[in-house]
């Protein structure tokens, strides 16, 4: 999903080292944070946006528009990016009524009737990725157009904005300098037509950037470079250096944008961030550094070599989600600054106000403290303990057991068990959820060890005899109905 941090810009030596050991305070107007929802047991939208307001957040991005989500946000005086995505380009791309429809019910009601500060549509969410195989390269354009005369018609145009959030691999650089930026040879064309009508527009150019992938991608990208703290050799373009990859990165993007004649258009840093499990250099220590130390960077309003002044910016992400592909690799459930119940994962300080770490959720509800577990008498040897395991993962979210991450160090008694309560607990833990061909059995022994913690889920129940959580259509709500109908007709 979130591919290419520098492409085609192979760096030599570099980078800097940050572990702020020590909290500081300051100003930072304008950081926004992506809140997505690809959630097994999401928090409720209130309480999110009950911590948007106590973290002082005043811009979120989101990647479509929930209407819960959208109407919590009203009247909250926070800025709203809202998401279009991918696919739905092709309908909007070809039909002027679809994307007038779109508009109407997802931008204007919220606006007129809700009070939602819809700043800004982002068309699409990196749709040229190069692993997407040039599926939306034909729509992107003619959809961004489209809704463009939508929000005309509606007389938004002037209030809110689109873009495009792309990935940095839109452009790429000649040399190993941002100095060679330009954008990529096969889509250049069709970037520059895109490029003149968001200028046109007044609209900004949107940007995906991630230092952890380039890390992630080369086993040789200088570690120290990922990251802001200035301890290595900084690179010399001509003059300007670059301490860090991200500066070199983005003013890869302005290059590019200057040298087509667009030099004075806005930019937006649509998402940045470090995941905190999934990988080896996936963390809490590298993400509270690397966040830590973008805050700091941006706080001091120098912006880049190449472009001064503030940087708007929007952290990716606020809080895990467990149900996001793992195709680019394990870490992508990871993100957040956030856990999956809001609570925080680490000092970090937003320069928002006074607070210097982060105000976790409030008002969250967990399930019972109870954990399903490979039963201490089962043999290992045992025939249905492979297959078990593998249901279980593939069912559930396992990334934690991964090389290198949380979980990693557990016996093979200990990731059966951990992949046992991670289906356990995504499905609410109903009692037949914890069988496992007779191989587990239910613990009220938290089973937790060192930095890896056996999950409870968030208590998402709602009105049906059993608490079942009927809110959303997966397994463990057709399994919870299912127990829901027998148990009445038992009854009766």
């Amino acid at each position: 999903m979130r591919l290419s941090s520098f492409p085609a810009m192979r760096l030599a030596s570099l980078f800097l080292g940050l572990f702020l050991g020590s909290v500081w305070v300051v100003i930072v107007d304008g950081i926004g944070v992506n809140w997505g929802t690809q959630s097994s047991h999401a928090l409720e939208p209130q309480i999110v946006v009950g911590m948007l307001r106590d973290n002082g957040f005043k811009n979120v991005k989101l990647f479509e528009a929930d209407s819960e989500i959208m109407t919590a946000l009203g009247n909250t005086g926070i800025d709203v990016m809202v998401g279009i995505p991918n696919d739905m380009l092709s309908t909007l791309a070809r039909s002027t009524s679809a994307a007038e429809e779109w508009v109407s019910k997802n931008v204007t009601a919220f606006v007129s009737k809700n009070g939602v500060n819809v700043k800004y549509v982002a068309v699409g969410n990196e749709p040229f990725l190069l692993t997407l195989n040039g599926t939306f390269l034909g729509v992107t354009f003619p959809a961004l157009q489209n809704v463009q005369n939508a929000l005309v018609k509606a007389g938004l145009a002037n209030r809110v904005k689109v873009t495009v959030p792309f990935n940095a691999a839109v452009y790429q650089s000649s040399t190993q300098y941002p100095s060679g930026g330009d954008f990529r040879s096969d889509i250049r064309d069709l970037m520059l037509s895109i490029v003149k009508f968001l200028s046109d527009n007044g609209s900004p150019f949107t940007v995906n950037i991630y230092p952890f992938i380039s890390l992630y991608s080369d086993p040789n990208f200088p570690v120290d470079f990922a990251f802001f703290d200035g301890t290595a050799q900084s690179l010399d373009d001509n003059g300007r250096m670059y301490a860090n990859v991200f500066d070199a990165n983005h003013d890869t993007l302005i290059w590019a944008l200057q040298k087509n004649g667009f030099g004075n258009m806005s930019v937006i840093v649509g998402e940045i961030g470090w995941p905190t499990d999934g990988d080896k250099n996936a963390n809490p220590q590298y993400a509270q550094r690397f966040n830590q130390g973008f805050m700091k960077h941006i706080s001091q309003g120098q912006g880049t070599p190449m472009r001064s002044g503030p940087v708007e910016a929007y952290l990716f992400s606020l809080i895990d989600e467990d149900e996001k592909s793992i195709q680019p690799g394990n870490f992508e459930r990871h993100w957040g600054i956030f856990n999956y119940d809001g609570t925080a994962k680490y000092v970090l300080s937003l320069g928002q106000g006074t607070s210097t770490q982060l105000i976790p959720a409030k008002g969250v509800k967990y399930m019972a403290k109870k954990w399903c577990v490979f039963k201490p008498g089962a043999n290992l040897t045992d025939s249905n303990v492979a297959d078990s395991v593998s249901y279980a993962c593939a069912l559930s979210d396992c990334t934690s057991l991964g090389y290198g991450s949380s979980c990693n160090n557990l016996d093979s008694r200990g990731n059966i068990s951990y992949a046992f309560n991670m289906y356990y607990q995504k499905n609410n833990q109903v009692p037949i959820a914890c069988g496992f061909n007779n191989l587990a059995t239910v613990t009220t022994t938290d089973p937790s060890t060192g930095n890896c913690k056996f999950e409870i889920m968030i208590d998402q129940s709602v009105t049906l005899t059993g608490g079942c959580n009927c809110r959303q259509v997966t397994f463990a709500g057709v399994l919870c109905l299912s127990m829901f109908v027998f148990s009445v007709l038992a009854f009766l």
